[in-house]
């Protein structure tokens, strides 16, 4: 499995995974404002964008693995790893798989906790629906979520992009990453037992990874630093760009360069 990536600036590598149900054409402003600073490294994560499915079950620790493996064939023994949303379950399954390959983590609008069971089960109505139905369900269900108050009061262009990104996601990819989601563990622990520092972002307005999740996970890491985005929903790479680029710049060069 090779992961199709979109790469822009030199130096420190920086790799950001991207949200469900996205893919790295998410992390443009992310591309073009850390470029200056870093590496960025933005993977299509497996099945979405550029990127194929391939034949194994639903997991994060073989999205995990498939990131390990882009670490090979760039010929980075570590790197700063990042991600948003899914992006960040994918970061998690690989600080505790190959904790060895990582400078530093970034984790935006995401939660350490494992779904509840009524969770899980939605995420298995969901995908059996993309995949008898399409994504009509996404649009209806899953994407009023992804943004902020603000966002959709404010910004009709940024909610216009995400609902496209939203509308071209492959039906498979859809279904496989829910059901990825859906199996995957606790990882208070693997937070526990980071060595590295580690950056937690999340918009003010995210209603599905919430601020006390985020307070949760800065506790949980022995070296990590909290910042909140203001008038952003659970995309605040994407509805407050500038805002983002500035908590990771900072982070980056506080912490690691």
């Amino acid at each position: 499995m090779r992961l199709y990536t979109r790469s822009a600036g030199e130096g420190l590598p920086v790799i950001l995974l991207h949200a469900f149900p996205m893919s790295s054409t998410m992390w443009l402003a992310q591309r073009e404002g850390l470029a200056a600073t870093c590496k960025v490294i933005t993977p299509d994560l497996r099945g979405f964008g550029g990127s194929m499915l391939g034949d194994d079950d639903p997991s994060l620790d073989v999205m995990a693995d498939d990131v390990v493996r882009l670490l090979d064939e760039e010929g980075l023994d570590r790197a700063v790893i990042g991600g948003q949303s899914m992006g960040g379950y994918v970061t998690m399954a690989l600080c505790r798989r190959h904790p060895d390959r990582i400078l530093g983590v970034i984790l935006a609008d995401t939660k350490a906790t494992a779904d509840p069971e009524p969770a899980r089960a939605n995420r298995e109505r969901i995908a059996a629906a993309v995949l008898d139905r399409g994504t009509a369900v996404l649009i209806e269900e899953v994407l009023p979520a992804l943004v902020g108050s603000t966002t959709k009061q404010r910004r009709a262009m940024v909610f216009g992009r995400v609902r496209g990104l939203v509308q071209s996601a492959p039906p498979g990819a859809v279904a496989w990453a829910q059901r990825a989601m859906a199996a995957r563990p606790d990882s208070f622990d693997t937070l526990r037992a980071l060595k590295v520092p580690a950056l937690v972002i999340v918009g003010e307005e995210d209603e599905l990874s919430p601020l006390s999740d985020a307070e949760a996970m800065t506790d949980a890491v022995p070296d990590g630093r909290l910042t909140v985005i203001e008038k952003a929903g659970h995309l605040s790479a994407i509805e407050q760009p500038e805002a983002f680029n500035r908590a990771v710049t900072g982070f980056l060069k506080d912490r690691l360069l």
